[in-house]
């Protein structure tokens, strides 16, 4: 069976944690680090930014994805994606640019939450 919509927020996660992966890795070649942070407090937050997408997608993809496979609609499968990712994009950029709390930081992380609520429930109510 395919699952068209799930592939497209898991293919945009995909660009988004490479991306992320990306920075990490300038860091380490520009620092000479290969192994951990080094103590270097650019590199520790790139990959807590970068970390963070990593410990969240993967449970917003598997609740998209079963109810995909349980048919739910197109329009309720692309808002809930399309808002965790919009949501993963802002918190990065939010995290990213500042240390403390940021617009897309807060914003990111409510609306990530938010996704990710909305994702279990309309799972728990598909098998109502």
């Amino acid at each position: 069976m395919a699952v068209p919509v799930t592939a497209f927020y898991a293919a945009l996660c995909g660009v988004l944690l490479l991306l992320l992966s990306g920075k990490v890795v300038l860091i380490r070649r520009n620092k000479k680090i290969s192994l951990g942070s080094g103590g270097e407090v650019a590199l520790e937050h790139a990959m807590r930014v970068q970390a963070n997408l990593a410990e969240y997608m993967p449970i917003a993809l598997i609740l998209l994805l079963t109810l995909e496979l349980n048919h739910a609609s197109s329009g309720l499968l692309h808002g809930l994606g399309g808002a965790f990712v919009l949501a993963r994009v802002m918190h990065a950029w939010g995290f990213g640019r500042h240390k403390g709390v940021s617009f897309g930081r807060f914003w990111g992380t409510a609306l990530s939450w938010t996704a990710l609520v909305a994702l279990a429930l309309a799972n728990l109510f598909m098998l109502v």
